[in-house]
């Protein structure tokens, strides 16, 4: 036996060496320690799938209230100010995501389809024509933060600027165990821009989210603004990273395993198989905190109220006893709905069919264009982040049809 079976797993999410594969460390969690403990960085963590989704569902003893994130500063009992109703328990998260629903209505996503549409080809039709590009900055990086600019009514001379702020919101230095300086700045300018939209809706009300948003009401009850700032936050962090990084994976483990992407070259419908494959195989969201608000047991470990506890929704993803030859990347599963990467219980993501619509399209229309296309693997960057899992810059060589 190497040194390395016989040494104890450690398990530490700010380490850049994990963020460059974090499946092995995963493997070994589940195998070797399904209740995880690192007293050093101060959490506990479930890696198998059947324990990520109960806890998922059990929302009374695993609390929302502190936030979801791991980092710090971004923990606690402010966190729903930035995280919205992802920061709440009920009754709290349900009456905001009631309300909230009333303005971010799956008709309203629907009625996006051919906007999003325009919106990749402006991105991507120029992109291809110079036959070597950086994915992330044409073409992942603009599109998700244009369509939640869209929707909360951004004028689009506005948008890039947004999205290099939200940008900043997420990346983490080597060695930074909190949110960074240059986060909290980009963080509070964001907020101050959006909290300057709604004010200017209230005076002048649109036929956007935002002014939606103002206009929900359930019986009587209806949206501070401090309250629909938090929901904007959260779009653009939640909804805008997360779909970035699921687009540069998609790309990135396509390249990988080309006889399973031929067939989407081949046949561009078949782009939702590969959305459903990425969020299985390398999911954009990797990690969510909760809080333990009673003492639990675990493999006969207890684990004292009040603890943070991380759910790891990339070991879910690839546990052997849910997914047959999980580490394999392959279409056509049919999994999409066993998969952790939009949480369960009350908290499933709410904007998962924007993300799903958002990336379907998008890699719909690289296939219609691309008859193949490589990674250069020497210009690839990491964003590095203990939530989000995908790539700050990925160029691609492209043979357009």
């Amino acid at each position: 036996m190497t040194e390395a079976l016989i040494e104890p797993v450690v398990f530490n999410p700010y380490d850049y060496h994990f963020h460059e594969d974090p499946y092995p460390t995963y493997a070994r969690l589940r195998n070797e320690a399904p209740i995880y403990h690192n007293d050093d960085v101060g959490f506990w963590a479930l890696s198998r799938y059947s324990d990520v989704l109960s806890a998922f569902k059990d929302n009374k003893r695993l609390s929302s209230a502190n936030g979801v994130s791991l980092d710090p500063a971004a923990y606690g009992p402010h966190a729903h100010y930035v995280m919205s109703f992802l920061a709440m328990d009920d009754p709290r998260h349900m009456r905001l995501r009631q309300l909230v629903s009333r303005g971010f209505t799956p008709r309203r996503v629907a009625e996006l389809d051919s906007r999003i549409l325009e919106l990749t080809t402006a991105h991507l039709t120029p992109a291809l024509a110079t036959g070597e590009f950086d994915w992330i900055s044409e073409v992942a990086g603009k599109l998700p933060m244009d369509v939640i600019s869209e929707l909360m009514g951004v004028p689009e001379p506005d948008r890039a600027e947004l999205r290099r702020k939200a940008d900043l919101v997420v990346h983490r230095e080597d060695g930074v165990l909190d949110v960074p300086p240059a986060a909290v700045e980009a963080s509070i300018s964001l907020m101050n821009y959006y909290k300057d939209m709604i004010a200017e809706r209230r005076r002048s009300p649109t036929g956007d989210l935002t002014s939606a948003l103002l206009d929900a009401e359930i019986d009587g009850d209806k949206l501070s603004d401090a309250e629909i700032l938090g929901f904007m936050f959260l779009m653009v962090v939640a909804g805008n990273e997360t779909t970035t990084k699921l687009l540069g994976n998609a790309l990135y483990w396509g390249s990988h395993n080309r006889n399973e992407i031929a067939a989407v070259l081949r046949d561009p419908d078949l782009s939702a198989e590969w959305v459903d494959e990425t969020l299985r195989y390398d999911t954009s969201s990797q990690i969510v905190a909760r809080t333990t608000t009673v003492d639990l047991e675990y493999y006969g470990t207890t684990v004292p109220a009040g603890e943070k506890m991380l759910l790891l929704i990339g070991s879910a993803n690839r546990d052997p006893d849910v997914f047959d030859d999980a580490d394999a990347f392959r279409l056509g599963r049919n999994s999409a709905n066993k998969l952790a990467s939009f949480g369960a219980g009350v908290h499933f993501c709410l904007g998962a069919h924007l993300a799903r619509l958002e990336a379907k399209i998008a890699l719909a229309e690289f296939a219609r264009h691309v008859r193949d296309y490589e990674v250069d693997e020497a210009g690839i960057e990491r964003v590095h982040s203990t939530n989000v899992r995908g790539f700050a810059a990925l160029p691609v060589k492209v043979q357009v049809r």
